[in-house]
């Protein structure tokens, strides 16, 4: 079952979990993919709620975006296994099955085609309704030295210097799952 909520309503409890890490799903074909965020937005544009989300260029992530420009942010809402967020911040789906291997319990979503993860029930179904990627001399060379230091790709869980691409996805439903 699923409790419909105001998303604003849970704002400070959406930002703190992105702090820590949430779960960014995604759907191609039969294939879900959830990889941990700790980068995100939760605000207004185009007078629509919007979660932004960050993803660096070599992410499996990325690919699934590319094909389908819909996901859904996982939330920890209460007791968790801290394990999800691990494993989906150090694997990646281009190697490994994370929902299998974590026996994650996915929801039919209501709206979008990105299922959602019982296990982190706080969930935004969003639809990606503008990206752009970042221009790195537009960044702060503190920021630069900071969150892309190594020379490495992103294929690496780690820092590295793969910049990322924003993906602004209009939340189209919220709820929790019960």
């Amino acid at each position: 079952m699923k409790k419909e909520i105001e998303v604003f309503d849970y704002a400070n409890d959406i930002m703190k979990a992105v702090k820590t890490g949430v779960l960014l799903t995604t759907k191609v074909d039969e294939k879900v993919n959830s990889m941990t965020i700790s980068w995100g937005t939760l605000g207004i544009e185009w007078s629509k709620p919007i979660f932004t989300v960050f993803v660096r260029e070599n992410r499996f992530t990325k690919h699934q975006l590319e094909k389908n420009p819909e996901f859904t942010i996982n939330i920890p809402y209460g007791a968790f296994n801290k394990e999800i967020l691990g494993i989906c911040g150090t694997k990646s789906g281009r190697d490994i099955d994370k929902i299998k291997k974590l026996n994650l319990t996915l929801e039919t979503p209501n709206h979008i085609s990105v299922p959602a993860i019982k296990e982190l029930p706080l969930t935004l179904e969003c639809k990606v309704i503008y990206k752009q990627k970042q221009d790195e001399r537009e960044i702060t060379e503190e920021n630069k030295k900071i969150c892309y230091p190594q020379d490495v790709d992103s294929s690496f869980h780690g820092a590295n210097k793969d910049f990322h691409t924003a993906y602004y996805g209009e939340i189209v439903s919220a709820y929790i799952i019960q």
